[in-house]
């Protein structure tokens, strides 16, 4: 009889302290949404305020249900141009299709293609256009993708001719999915 009775105090309090620990726990998993660099403004705008601004970004360069671009006009901010990588600035090339320099039609931005299928990096011309690039464009957590390897070379276009570079950082879509060598 007094095992019995022991055992059910064990179990009753095994049973409490395990449904607590559930409760805490869920309590604790309550995620805040993430907050993309983009979406960060106070932290970046003031570096953009007074300087001429290059964008490169595509499709995916978003700041809630408005692209970056139209955020940062809006914001009094001088884009004086966007580079584009592949895909377009819109998103609207097919993969490996050369895209030409044009003109944003929403905008009238000018738009230089970094895959013109000349050259991967931007003439001397366009590198003295701006002072500060910012970088936004989600990428595949790939490190042979193009988007990253597009930003390493524009990173090291900037270095070459002294423009600051900020990259505004997105969360990779793949995150849950490693694999390959």
């Amino acid at each position: 009889m007094w095992i019995s009775f022991y055992h059910n105090i064990i179990i009753n309090n095994v049973f409490s302290t395990f449904f607590l620990s559930c409760q805490s726990q869920a309590e604790v998993s309550v995620v805040e949404p993430v907050k993309v660099g983009a979406e960060q403004m106070e932290e970046y705008l003031p570096l953009l305020q007074g300087r001429r601004v290059a964008l490169l970004a595509n499709h995916t360069a978003m700041v809630g249900d408005k692209h970056l671009v139209d955020t940062l006009l809006a914001a009094n901010i001088n884009v004086v141009g966007i580079l584009s990588p592949e895909h377009g600035f819109r998103g609207g090339a097919d993969a490996g299709e050369h895209v030409a320099n044009s003109t944003d039609e929403k905008t009238g931005i000018p738009i230089w293609s970094l895959y013109d299928g000349r050259t991967q990096r931007p003439a001397d011309k366009v590198m003295q256009a701006f002072d500060l690039l910012v970088v936004d464009m989600q990428d595949v957590g790939l490190r042979f993708y193009t988007y990253y390897i597009t930003m390493l070379r524009m990173i090291d276009a900037c270095a070459d001719f002294d423009r600051k570079v900020i990259v505004l950082d997105r969360p990779n879509p793949n995150g849950m999915y490693v694999d390959g060598p």
